[in-house]
């Protein structure tokens, strides 16, 4: 009987062992931050799945997949009557004249004040979409032969989408672009040269998102939307920030067709249309410069009319406008190098046989 008091405060002393070791590596593994500070501030927002897609070297990177969305005060209220819709030519209605064509079933106008996020993979304040509905994403255009391929298997189903642009591809194919537009569906943009603004510095993701918007804008001719998507989905509270300010909104997605790896256009049709089947509507991402994704469009279509599926088409309330300091930068990418001596063609190059 006497040992049972020693009994008692060995087992006491051996719990607290147990737990201060399980704290200590809990720690190690989740990160001082995420254990000493519950309320630090994340440096990127991302999910689980994106995360699979894209692994992020460091646990300093690591956020926990309840993270809340950010943010974003709701638009005020319009007044009554409320005023007329703004008009924009990159996305104006066309009209279908196509016997049987599935046609835009509704447009909705999106208030970019204070830069709202869309796609409930990131964002969750604005969810907008009804079951059965989805929205036509395509990133990292405009290319040459694929985005018309894209451009033809809409116009045939009399379908407006939502391309974001990649400013390198806009100067480097311009008449593209201008497709696009005429063709009336809305334009956004995708930084000046797809890199990875997480890991760049504030200045260098700034630029990266400034120039591409000055580029798009520059090759269109024409103001374009103030619709933005991170490449790699990858962000930072600054950049988010950065956004609200610029009253810029960012999307993000819902079904992902991974057409970066899934490189058949059938396989890639059927991921598509069993995320649907799970998820029953969404925001849905393609890539209009790879020409396996852009030969899966029109089956893709026929599927999503096969199955009752509505396109929703987005378009802002307002336009983007560009900053002084970059484009007076894209201008002088876009000017011709010339050499000052140079000769007349034709004193150059001759034909002789």
């Amino acid at each position: 009987m006497r040992q049972f008091p020693v009994l008692v405060v060995a087992a006491a002393v051996a719990t607290v062992a147990t737990v201060s070791v399980i704290a200590v590596t809990a720690k190690h593994y989740l990160g001082s931050t995420a254990v000493e500070t519950a309320s630090s501030a994340k440096p990127e927002l991302t999910t689980g799945s994106i995360d699979k897609r894209w692994p992020k070297p460091g646990v300093e990177r690591q956020v926990a997949a309840a993270e809340p969305a950010p943010q974003v005060a709701a638009p005020e209220a319009a007044p009554t009557p409320p005023p007329a819709p703004e008009k924009h030519a990159a996305a104006a209605k066309l009209a279908c004249n196509t016997p049987g064509a599935m046609g835009v079933s509704r447009t909705v106008q999106i208030d970019t004040t204070g830069g709202p996020g869309f796609g409930m993979s990131q964002y969750r304040d604005y969810d907008f979409l009804q079951p059965g509905e989805v929205v036509l994403t395509f990133d990292d255009g405009p290319w040459p032969v694929t985005t018309p391929m894209v451009l033809a298997a809409l116009k045939a189903e009399c379908l407006q989408a939502t391309f974001f642009n990649i400013g390198e591809h806009a100067m480097w194919h311009p008449s593209v672009l201008k497709q696009v537009i005429a063709a009336g569906h809305t334009v956004g943009t995708h930084t000046w040269s797809h890199k990875n603004l997480a890991h760049k510095s504030f200045q260098d993701a700034k630029d990266e998102i400034e120039k591409g918007i000055s580029a798009v804008s520059m090759m269109a001719g024409t103001p374009v939307a103030p619709f933005f998507r991170y490449p790699q989905l990858r962000q930072t509270p600054e950049l988010k920030a950065y956004l609200a300010q610029r009253n810029i909104a960012a999307f993000s997605i819902d079904i992902d067709s991974q057409d970066f790896k899934v490189k058949n256009p059938d396989q890639l049709v059927t991921s598509i249309m069993t995320q649907l089947k799970k998820k029953q509507k969404g925001i849905i991402l393609m890539h209009d410069l790879h020409k396996w994704s852009a030969a899966a469009v029109p089956q893709l279509l026929a599927q999503l009319k096969t199955n009752g599926y509505k396109v929703v088409h987005l378009r802002p309330k307002g336009t983007l406008t560009t900053l002084p300091e970059y484009d007076e930068m894209i201008a002088k990418l876009a000017q011709p190098v010339r050499s000052s001596n140079a000769r007349d063609i034709s004193a150059v190059v001759q034909t002789v046989d």
